[in-house]
């Protein structure tokens, strides 16, 4: 084993220590959450480590480096489900839709409707996640992306009207140097309002290495990874 599969191996064995505690305390099983690895900046190198290393779902935020990576991991990375969880412009998303499974910051009509026709032209089925804007309004200049709380219903019914998409849930990150708490109880709520509606869209994607205790407590169903895991991210350029 490479000592950098050594390291991987240490820092999953203690993030999923603390994602198995907070469910735990939570009174949930601790499978009930999935741990999306963020791999954005690192080498495709780490994400084949990963796979190895038991890792089923992997994360990124940029195109076209997502691409390139998910191709160099190859057959080697094969099984990994692929998360894209950066912002996205509309002129991409067809191309995103071409390798995603999931894409988590869907935050606009025209989005969805970009993504849609990507994922037709590509074949496939791309599972959507409403990100939600849990700070303020989107011109806020050092505000979150998201769409507005009361805009998430009919972004979803959107989604699910929209052939090649199909609605998980929502996304969420926590406000900047605030107690994460009450945030992701609105986002829970928020979640509970749309599965009232859509069923199937259970999902709620929140918490990073700093806060997934709390996102765990409110009911993350899947918690967004990466320097816990991958160690600080090296220089971009």
């Amino acid at each position: 084993m490479s000592t950098r599969r050594e390291e991987l191996s240490r820092n999953l064995e203690s993030v999923r220590r603390r994602i198995a505690d907070a469910a735990t305390e939570a009174g949930r099983a601790p499978d009930s959450v999935t741990l999306v690895v963020v791999t954005k900046t690192y080498p495709a190198s780490d994400v084949v480590d990963l796979a190895a290393l038991g890792v089923t779902d992997v994360g990124e935020n940029r195109h076209p480096e997502a691409a390139r990576k998910r191709d160099e991991a190859g057959e080697q990375a094969a099984g990994l489900r692929w998360h894209f969880v950066g912002a996205l412009q509309t002129n991409k998303a067809a191309a995103v839709a071409r390798y995603a499974d999931v894409v988590h910051s869907v935050d606009r009509p025209r989005l969805v409707d970009a993504l849609a026709k990507g994922a037709v032209q590509a074949g496939r089925e791309v599972e959507v996640l409403i990100q939600v804007n849990l700070e303020g309004r989107d011109d806020d200049p050092v505000g979150r992306a998201g769409a507005d709380p009361g805009d998430v219903l009919a972004l979803g019914e959107r989604v699910a009207a929209a052939e090649g998409l199909v609605l998980g849930g929502v996304m969420a990150v926590a406000p900047l140097g605030a107690d994460p708490d009450p945030a992701f109880a609105r986002l829970a709520e928020i979640s509970a309002s749309l599965a009232a509606t859509f069923p199937g869209a259970t999902a709620i994607s929140a918490g990073m290495s700093g806060d997934l205790e709390a996102a765990v407590r409110h009911g993350a169903t899947h918690v967004r990874i990466g320097r816990s895991v991958l160690g600080e991210r090296p220089p971009l350029g």
